[in-house]
């Protein structure tokens, strides 16, 4: 199994553990450029690491980030820096100093300050209220910033940029639906949209109307591509899939999420791919919903 690399930015339900099945899902498609209407962290594309990649997201902040990145104004030793002063105010203030950072970030929209407030924040959270400022509370840890972490997140800044240089990457703040329609017969589009039913704490909201919007712009466009969702936890299941996306191609696959607003949010969720194309996967489970589904992974689950 190769390396995974993390992303420097945290957000809830990352695909950090789910690279490589995403990655074998896709492998039989060619494409000329990768593109993803939902960014969030990238650590799908980033790890993939096509020659041409196109990373999308309403979050404008997300996207100043990773500019920094690509333009070298944010760099490892820059963030090394910056992370080890911050952190030393966080810990003689006992916590206090971040929401000095977060009155700060809110009026200058500085990327740095954007890093630090993601990664001291209570469970990394990216989170706005009506404003447009970010409101996540304190993590409660104020010696948040120790010298292990910063050199691993630094780290991470200094991988991620390297696959930035390797490629061609652009990172646009648009809204989904211009990321689609501004797709060609000859892109490959990966969508991790907002989990409905499940997490409300992402940039923006994500409702009923929008997954039925989203299902409308892929199945018209006629661009390959995979959607990640949930199929079920212990407590209930997924309608959507029977619904909306009935006419898709699906995988899935068992997954355990660390993080979430909710305790009902940090459990086992059996994951899905849904596509428009016969994903090349293969998952055995002894659960007999799951198994309904494997036996029809080629097949279209409608």
């Amino acid at each position: 199994m190769q390396k995974i690399y993390v992303p420097p930015i945290k957000s809830q339900g990352i695909k950090t553990k789910l690279v490589e099945w995403i990655k074998e899902g896709v492998s039989n498609i060619k494409y000329d450029r990768w593109i993803e209407p939902f960014m969030g962290t990238g650590v799908v594309a980033f790890n993939i690491q096509p020659k041409n990649v196109v990373l999308c997201d309403n979050n404008l902040h997300l996207i100043n980030f990773y500019n920094a990145v690509k333009s070298k104004k944010i760099t490892a030793e820059k963030v090394h820096s910056f992370l080890t002063s911050e952190g030393k105010k966080l810990l003689q203030t006992e916590g206090k100093y971040y929401y000095e950072v977060r009155d700060r970030f809110n009026d200058s929209e500085n990327p740095l300050d954007f890093l630090f407030l993601n990664r001291s924040c209570f469970n990394g959270m990216v989170r706005f209220n009506s404003k447009g400022k970010f409101n996540v509370p304190f993590c409660r840890k104020p010696n948040r910033f120790q010298p292990a972490l910063v050199t691993k997140i630094s780290n991470q800044i200094r991988n991620i940029s390297q696959i930035i240089d390797y490629g061609n990457y652009s990172f646009i703040c648009q809204d989904f639906s211009e990321t689609i329609k501004n797709t060609n017969e000859n892109d490959f589009i990966y969508c991790d949209p907002p989990y409905i039913g499940r997490h409300t704490d992402y940039y923006d909201s994500w409702s009923e109307s929008n997954e039925f919007f989203l299902n409308k712009l892929l199945l018209e466009k006629g661009t390959f591509f995979v959607l990640s969702t949930w199929l079920k936890n212990e407590y209930r299941e997924n309608p959507y899939i029977h619904s909306v996306w009935k006419n898709c191609f699906i995988s899935t696959k068992q997954h355990f999420y660390h993080i979430g607003a909710k305790e009902e949010n940090r459990n086992s969720v059996y994951e899905a791919l849904l596509a428009n194309f016969p994903l090349n996967t293969k998952v055995k489970t002894k659960n007999k919903l799951i198994e309904h589904f494997d036996l029809f992974h080629q097949k279209k689950i409608g």
